[in-house]
């Protein structure tokens, strides 16, 4: 048995709680703020992600708070005009084996948190921030910004895009900021005409912009994000923007997309940051993970997935004598690493290519996904779906 020390109490640091204690250590989970909780609005789940939660124990309790989605909608954002469609019941979860599910944050946050305080051997902490780390050959010492010192087995670096622990291990700087402003807002269904309430995840796509909704909290709130390449160089997170502004900055979107614009309020604005793929997560006993690790353009809608995926797979690599730490971080590594950088790049050309193209480069995207079989739109997402495994070495 090891004691795992965890830097960061958000989705991916609560899974590789729960990973590395079901098989039999004993985890700390320091947070930095005051209280365990998650920010943010909506969040979409492939099939991979209910996957790792079932290994988790509580795929079942996301799935009683989760939406299961019909389709997949691209729609032309300046015309109306549906350009293709991916069915998510039948064939699709016949093939992947799960659903695809959209929640609120806090709908996938608070189970891993609730199986987190009933699980035997986790502690955790609050008021904890990790600032850095010092090691020797049998242990790790964490150092919180009061001047405690934890010491055990291994670290894990779950602690966001800024992670201090990332900063010590690989001392790369600050995210890439991605140019890209995402504004969001979270509605009641109520207040959604009738023929606009869509059991859909739909994405309307226009000249350096595009607009997501989809609903969430079991159908009772519609979530709403759109997004602007508006070249912003300055990293903000969860800041109020009026709603005249963010209406403002999407003046081709269509009749009907705007309909669901204007029903928006209280927005925030994120300036949306990643990083590129890193070639090394590890330093002796100490590991990254998540957004730590690999953070992601939300493109692909795979953050919070490759993080649970993450914790699975450290979990089963960790099953074994303390002695053997830094080998399995190591390992750890080496399994996830292709992945998860390749999901980052995936992304980042998702946006590039498919979500905010302008002129021919959109008429040509058009034609390209209106070309496709639903077949065709199963085998391109297939990767990233279909995993089960998540790498060699994780239990099944």
């Amino acid at each position: 048995m090891a004691k795992i020390l965890i830097a960061g109490g958000g989705v991916g640091g609560l899974a590789a709680a729960l990973a590395t204690a079901r098989h039999g250590h004993r985890v700390t989970v320091l947070e930095r703020r005051d209280s365990f909780t998650e920010l943010g609005a909506g969040i979409q789940l492939g099939p991979n992600a209910f996957h790792a939660l079932d290994r988790l124990g509580v795929g079942d309790a996301v799935r009683e708070r989760a939406v299961f989605i019909d389709e997949l909608r691209f729609m032309d954002g300046t015309t109306d005009r549906q350009v293709q469609s991916m069915p998510l019941t039948g064939a699709y979860r016949t093939r992947f084996r799960n659903p695809y599910a959209v929640v609120h944050r806090t709908c996938l946050y608070e189970p891993l948190l609730a199986a987190c305080r009933a699980t035997e051997g986790i502690e955790l902490r609050t008021d904890s921030p990790v600032v850095r780390y010092e090691q020797d050959a049998g242990s790790v010492t964490a150092v919180l910004a009061g001047g405690e010192r934890l010491t055990g087995d291994a670290l894990i670096g779950a602690d966001g895009i800024r992670s201090t622990v990332r900063g010590q291990l690989l001392g790369d700087g600050d995210p890439r900021v991605s140019g890209h402003t995402i504004y969001r807002s979270v509605i009641p269904m109520a207040r959604v005409p009738e023929d606009l309430r869509w059991n859909t995840v739909t994405l309307w796509a226009g000249p350096k912009w595009h607009f997501v909704h989809y609903p969430v909290g079991g159908g009772e709130f519609l979530n709403l994000a759109a997004t602007r390449d508006d070249g912003a160089t300055e990293a903000v997170a969860g800041v109020p923007a009026d709603r005249d502004r963010v209406l403002a900055e999407f003046p081709d979107l269509g009749t009907t997309a705007r309909r669901l614009l204007e029903l928006g309020e209280n927005w925030k604005a994120w300036v949306l940051c990643d990083r590129d793929p890193a070639d090394r997560w590890t330093d002796g006993r100490v590991a990254l993970l998540g957004d730590a690790a690999h953070p992601m353009l939300q493109y692909a809608a795979q953050g919070a997935c490759q993080a649970l995926e993450d914790a699975v797979v450290l979990g089963a690599l960790l099953d074994g004598p303390a002695a053997d730490v830094v080998q399995r971080l190591e390992k750890y590594h080496a399994v996830r690493h292709e992945r998860t950088a390749r999901t980052q790049l995936v992304a980042r050309e998702m946006g590039r290519q498919l979500y905010h193209p302008a002129g021919e480069a959109a008429r040509e995207r058009n034609a390209m996904l209106a070309a496709m079989t639903v077949d065709d739109l199963y085998d391109t997402v297939q990767w990233l779906h279909g995993e089960r495994d998540f790498g060699a070495g994780a239990d099944r």
